[in-house]
């Protein structure tokens, strides 16, 4: 279950995510940024344990919210067919 701290980082993380995300998809597309949203700060990275850790290195106290640029989903589970 979701609280509604996190509900509330979650909301603010994807409403920054939307300001920006012109320029994110355009230059950074399949990667993941991480975003704090009381600072504002976005961390981009190739990797999802990468964002992660860039933005508790630089916020140790605070939650983010972790996307993954120009998808709906973080990750994607399930079989491939080939």
């Amino acid at each position: 279950m979701i609280t509604n701290e996190t509900r509330v980082v979650i909301d603010q993380a994807k409403a920054i995510y939307e300001r920006y995300r012109e320029a994110l998809e355009s230059e950074h597309r399949d990667q993941f940024v991480a975003i704090e949203p009381v600072s504002g700060d976005r961390f981009v990275a190739d990797s999802f344990n990468a964002a992660v850790r860039a933005a508790r290195s630089a916020h140790p106290s605070r939650l983010s919210h972790t996307i993954r640029i120009g998808h709906d989903a973080v990750f994607h589970i399930g079989l491939m067919e080939q």
